[in-house]
């Protein structure tokens, strides 16, 4: 079996990611800004390290120790859910940091061995309201819709050294911390601007009703990641949760 590079471990769709390819017989580095909170099971086969894909001495410091790994998944993010107005243009850049520009450094970081081995997967986890446009997630979205634009372009630089690179769609998982950080985020910036007090009220209510239908769990994700870094043939874009499918579908 390989190895694997995973950030953002400590909660949610990392973790379950970590454990399942553990699960499956490979040596696992699960990556997190704070290794003690880690709560995977302890494994010879398995090292947590601090990274913080927003500092370039914590990213040359986390690959350097991980050495050679054969996947990177690129799963560390923030949610934000708010209007443009609402939108500090520092959470703006924060967000981008995060989500767009620690993926690019973390594959800057090990595309270089993956090059000299002519060998390696990069496995981005993007977002599913990338397939259709939502109220509210316009920052969010978009630093997720270019996650999508750079892995589909970069398949076509890295698949002459055999590299391929593929990205994961995940639909809403409420049994994970992310919507909630997001919503401490949203309170701590003084919630939705007045002249959008009555439509972020429907909106949120209108994504708690959805949360009662068919919804994605961290194992979905957890088996499309694992699917996209072992199958040659998965398709360069892969919806993980029965509600991401279905939205996939209707975007056909």
């Amino acid at each position: 079996m390989g190895s694997v590079l995973i950030t953002g471990c400590s909660t949610g769709f990392g973790r379950e990611t970590a454990r399942h390819f553990l699960d499956n017989g490979w040596s696992v580095v699960a990556t997190m800004r704070n290794p003690q909170a880690s709560t995977l099971p302890a494994s010879e086969r398995l090292r947590v390290l601090a990274l913080d894909v927003t500092d370039p001495a914590s990213i040359d410091a986390a690959v350097e120790e991980a050495g050679a790994i054969d996947v990177l998944v690129n799963n560390a993010g923030i949610g934000w859910l708010n209007a443009i107005e609402g939108t500090p243009m520092q959470t703006v850049r924060d967000i981008f940091e995060t989500n767009l520009f620690g993926a690019v450094a973390m594959m800057q970081a090990v595309l270089p061995g993956m090059r000299e081995r002519r060998s390696g997967v990069i496995v981005n986890v993007s977002s599913s309201s990338t397939l259709k446009p939502l109220p509210l997630l316009s920052v969010y979205r978009a630093s997720k819709a270019a996650m999508n634009a750079l892995t589909e372009c970069a398949a076509l630089e890295l698949a002459e050294f055999n590299i391929r690179a593929k990205v994961i769609l995940p639909g809403m998982a409420p049994t994970t911390d992310f919507a909630d950080n997001a919503r401490k985020r949203i309170e701590e910036d003084g919630w939705f601007p007045a002249p959008y007090e009555a439509f972020g009220g429907q909106t949120m209510a209108g994504m708690e009703t959805a949360m009662s239908g068919d919804l994605t769990t961290a194992q979905d994700v957890a088996e499309a990641v694992f699917r996209a870094a072992t199958d040659p043939d998965c398709p360069m874009t892969l919806p993980a949760g029965a509600d991401a499918v279905a939205w996939a579908k209707a975007a056909d």
